[in-house]
């Protein structure tokens, strides 16, 4: 008995599986049914290979979604069927013998030189496999290589210590520092307060970091996504409590960069950015500026500024990375 040889040439056509799964236990091995059955065996290798190969690739792409998975994998295992539909990778015959069925001699098996013997099968499986793991590993750091190693660390949402805090902020704070012309300790001392060394940075009501380091205040002037907090003001030197609106980033890079930004775009910072090359004045021209209602806002930072912690990682920095 045979069957059509067109069956289960969609990979949605879950009703062309079953038939063709149903066919092969009515067969008693005819060839044509044994052949589409290796067949879909192989498809279902190729898929296995395919997954392994997306799984290898860097990062999801700004535009990956849950459905634009779905569509991927559908794709995925429509061109695996279409291999092997056209010959595949010379799996077929080894799968037909296994399952008892006639080979054809006169078929190269994907152009290579396949054993039947279950020992070589299993070999030549772990080879392909292997090349397929090396080649996928081979792209992948070709493309690290291309990319700048900064953008590829990803920060922790909680921080381990105030070291861990200044290990991992540093270069972007540098950066940050570079575009002000002051130091990353000031910037850092500050983040350092205002965060409580990275274990305070507000979190949205469904536990997501804001990523916000300054404690920014989403006014007016800020058409993006914000987090609403009780915070701790001073008026009249008489600590409140008020609820507000803060700025909510992407990443700790966005937050240093929409503070070098909101520094340098308000008008009331100006006279504290013509400090920047001393940071204990800076800091105080930046208090007095109005950025904090603490009355001892300033004297905190520089104390934080001077406290082993920084000193020691700073030093560090300086020494070995050339800032």
């Amino acid at each position: 008995m045979t069957i059509p040889s067109d069956i289960q040439q969609n990979a949605t056509d879950f009703h062309g599986l079953n038939q063709l799964r149903q066919s092969a236990i009515r067969s008693d091995n005819d060839a044509t049914t044994l052949r589409q059955v290796a067949a879909q065996f192989e498809s279902l290798f190729t898929t296995m290979m395919l997954k392994s190969m997306r799984q290898a690739s860097l990062a999801e792409g700004i535009f990956d979604s849950n459905h634009s998975k779905t569509y991927r994998d559908m794709a995925d295992q429509q061109l695996a069927m279409d291999l092997s539909k056209r010959g595949g990778l010379g799996l077929q015959d080894v799968i037909i013998r296994q399952l008892g069925g006639e080979v054809r001699s006169d078929i190269p098996i994907g152009g290579g030189t396949f054993s039947f013997d279950t020992v070589t099968v299993r070999q030549d499986l772990r080879r392909m496999v292997k090349e397929i793991h090396d080649n996928a590993d081979k792209t992948s750091e070709e493309s690290i290589n291309s990319i700048d190693s900064s953008k590829l660390k990803i920060m922790p949402q909680r921080f381990k210590s105030p070291e861990d805090f200044v290990e991992q902020l540093w270069p972007l704070a540098q950066k940050a520092a570079d575009k002000l012309g002051t130091t990353a300790d000031v910037i850092l001392s500050q983040a350092a307060l205002e965060t409580g060394w990275g274990r305070y940075v507000l979190k949205d009501g469904e536990g997501q970091s804001s990523f916000n380091l300054f404690n920014i205040k989403a006014d007016s002037r800020w058409d993006g996504e914000y987090v609403a907090k009780n915070a701790l003001e001073y008026r009249d030197g008489k600590p409140i409590t008020e609820q507000s609106r803060f700025r909510s980033y992407e990443d700790y890079q966005q937050s240093f960069d929409d503070y070098v930004s909101f520094l340098q775009s308000q008008p009331r910072y100006q006279e504290a950015l013509k400090h920047v090359g001393r940071p204990e004045r800076f800091v105080e021209k930046l208090h007095e500026a109005g950025y904090a209602t603490d009355p001892q806002y300033a004297d905190k930072i520089k104390r934080i500024m001077k406290g082993d912690t920084l000193a020691q990682i700073s030093h560090k920095y300086i020494q070995n990375m050339g800032y």
